[in-house]
């Protein structure tokens, strides 16, 4: 043992430290990260004759001092003495070392059941490593990778197709294990596709109810919920079987609902038929967005930064969180305040003079509820106020058992199903709460028509004059599709994600001008690529690693299972929810619906370095995380940025939430300009060296 330790502090209190050690560090552009999950020991012993190594697993991580927080695999190395250089404990302890510095390598020895699938995956991972040929990864072709590091030129606009053919050439070979892994093999993770799937209907259902019944009061039933789940299902089932990026979830979303109630007020002001003209405005960005497909216009994304990313991802969560409040006022505004009466209103309602003094027997009370006018019978405190306990108790249960995979309690494998299923179980239970428990008390839920599903658009009611004009508004909503869509892909495929088998911005982009298509012609709502659905999914699929850096807790992505089950399944059980409607989903309250809404924003920013920054500011100085940016970056100077960033995020709220509908038409060029604001503005303002630091994308 005194080989292995050395003893420091005085002669009374000894404190016993590892005397040699091997342990990696991470060097990436956000600065050096140690690998705390394991640690290569080494010593060296006079009276051995030949080498011998231990490795071990833990049952659960140990702190092991400084920088080793979270230690889960030790390896122990003892030699002799004399050996010669090229088989001495560091020349074996840094092979060893070499091994273990693969994060997914670990994840895999964690999924090992036996020895011998222990010993199996070191000599499979060994022969990775000293393989002359090594495959080929999906990162081969670059040329119009808008991830690439390849200075953006005016050419590569005019090479048609190219992005398109080696976005496919790049997705292709990994199609058949998109449906494969985690299912075939030894690595199985069925239960987490499972959860996985039960959290995507759930998320994705409950917004296509909401919207659907958003655009179902602006253009008086012309789409409805029915209409939602249902195009839903048909676009989320053609996304997730040919996407190039099968973790991105399309949805229809809060700003194309506000596009569409816009759309019917331009119809209503100039007597147009909407369901034609709203195919037409569709075809018009169908066009555009195919086209931006075929002409490498995701290459733009190169110009965008994570800051501006951030901002616009951040918007979208407000937007929900507008959302959710908007209609908790409006249920308040119905249902909480009593009626204002004037002078003598109740000589006009005598019965209602019995009700109102109490003095009245059930037949007057029946009376009176039979001529009182609707703004009385509607006021009943006890609605809005179970309306905004079971919104608040939704987002409080699903975000408390979000959190639960990081607490002390219950198995690790359970923590970690309630965590996935956190949303389900908070949606169903609050669900039962206000439909069951509280029966007593009628809760707002949405309208269900039954018109026809499918309507081909009648185009013959339109003149050549209004398809014309109809094109630039294809043009804004091919801008805001265009946005979306690539800022979403392009946060799923963030490097932290850690995903593996490449990207497709531009067949993406093509796919999702195909699917609205589709959309349009038949009247179902728009859709593109969702945020924070898509972030959350990838998420949800993830293994994680933890580590202790100052005091602070952090979370690395290991490895994601990249498959198309999960949302292929969870998109089909939608469309089959339509035999559903409207009992028993009208069982689930608007209420919940905004609780979900709350949870969804608040689970998004996870991650946001906007947000981590905003904090900063209410906190003191000793109390700052050991982050890449506080270490490099100028105390002022990082407030400078956050304050910047605030003032674009104001602008986007002012423009994209303001009551003026005409005002939120501009809101995808304002979008556009925040490229210019980041490249050719914040240079001026704050140093190029310290805007790339901030900046910087971190594995």
């Amino acid at each position: 043992m005194s080989m292995l330790f050395t003893d420091a502090g005085a002669q009374e209190v000894n404190v016993h430290l590892l005397s040699e050690t091997i342990q990696g560090v991470t060097a990436t552009a956000t600065g050096v990260q140690y690998q705390q999950s394991w640690l290569c020991i080494l010593c060296n012993v006079k009276h051995l004759q030949r080498r011998h190594v231990c490795i071990s697993r833990l049952e659960r991580p140990q702190n092991w001092g400084e920088n080793c927080c979270e230690v889960r695999y030790v390896i122990l190395i003892l030699a002799p003495l004399k050996m010669k250089s090229t088989k001495t404990a560091m020349e074996l302890g840094r092979t060893f070392a070499t091994l273990f510095s693969d994060i997914s390598f670990r994840q895999k020895l964690l999924e090992t059941k036996t020895q011998e699938e222990f010993k199996e995956a070191l000599v499979f991972q060994r022969h990775q490593l000293t393989a002359t040929n090594q495959q080929p990864t999906a990162l081969g072709k670059e040329e119009t990778d808008p991830r690439s590091h390849k200075p953006l030129k005016c050419k590569d606009f005019f090479k048609a197709g190219r992005g398109i053919y080696e976005d496919l050439c790049r997705r292709l070979p990994f199609y058949p294990s998109d449906f494969t892994d985690g299912i075939v093999g030894s690595n199985k993770t069925l239960l987490k596709y499972m959860t996985t799937a039960i959290f995507l209907y759930i998320a994705i259902l409950l917004p296509a109810i909401a919207f659907g019944s958003l655009n179902d009061e602006s253009t008086r039933g012309e789409i409805d919920v029915r209409k939602t789940i249902i195009g839903q299902s048909i676009g989320g089932v053609i996304y997730s079987l040919f996407a190039g990026s099968p973790l991105v979830i399309p949805l229809t979303t809060a700003p194309l609902a506000i596009f569409i109630s816009v759309i019917r007020g331009i119809c209503d002001d100039y007597n147009l038929d909407f369901p034609a003209f709203y195919a037409c405005i569709g075809l018009w960005n169908c066009l555009f967005l195919i086209l931006g497909g075929i002409f490498n216009v995701s290459l733009l994304m190169k110009l965008f930064k994570r800051s501006t990313e951030e901002v616009i991802a951040l918007f979208i969560s407000i937007a929900f969180v507008v959302d959710a409040v908007k209609g908790t006022i409006k249920i308040f505004d119905k249902y909480y305040h009593p009626p204002t009466l004037a002078n003598g209103s109740y000589d006009y309602f005598p019965q209602s003079k019995l009700l109102l003094t109490g003095n009245k027997s059930e037949a007057a009370g029946g009376l009176a509820l039979g001529i009182l006018p609707e703004s009385f019978i509607h006021c009943t405190r006890e609605r809005p106020l179970l309306c905004l306990l079971l919104m608040l108790g939704t987002l409080w249960m699903g975000y408390t058992l979000y959190q639960f995979k990081r607490s002390p309690f219950l198995h690790a494998k359970v923590r970690e199903v309630l965590s996935d299923c956190a949303l389900p179980i908070s949606v169903l239970l609050f669900s039962f709460i206000g439909s069951y428990l509280f029966s007593d008390i009628e809760l707002p839920v949405f309208k269900v028509h039954d018109r026809p599903t499918f309507n081909v658009a009648p185009f013959e009611r339109l003149s050549a004059l209004n398809i014309l004009s109809a094109m630039g508004l294809g043009f804004l909503l091919a801008l805001l599709i265009f946005i979306d869509q690539n800022i979403v892909v392009s946060l799923t495929n963030a490097p932290e994600n850690r995903l593996l088998k490449g990207t497709a911005y531009h067949w993406d982009l093509m796919l999702s001008g195909l699917i609205n298509i589709l959309m349009s012609v038949l009247g179902l709502p728009w859709m593109h690529a969702a945020f924070p659905h898509s972030t959350l999914h990838v998420r949800q699929l993830a293994f994680v690693e933890q580590r202790v850096e100052g005091g602070h807790l952090y979370e690395t992505i290991v490895q994601v299972k990249e498959t198309r089950l999960t949302s292929l399944t969870a998109n089909i059980f939608i469309g089959v929810s339509v035999l559903l409607l409207p009992l028993p989903l009208q069982w689930i309250p608007k209420p919940v619906l905004y609780g979900l809404f709350l949870y969804i924003a608040l689970t998004s920013i996870d991650g946001n370095q906007m947000c981590d920054r905003m904090a900063l500011l209410l906190k003191e100085q000793t109390s700052y995380p050991p982050t890449h940016y506080i270490r490099k970056v100028p105390q002022r100077k990082i407030h400078y940025f956050t304050f910047l960033q605030m003032m674009q995020l104001l602008v986007l709220c002012t423009f994209g939430m303001y009551p003026i509908p005409y005002m939120k038409m501009i809101f995808p060029l304002l979008m556009i300009l925040l490229i210019p604001i980041r490249n050719n503005v914040l240079p001026h303002i704050i140093e190029a060296k310290y805007l790339d630091i901030m900046d910087a994308q971190h594995m």
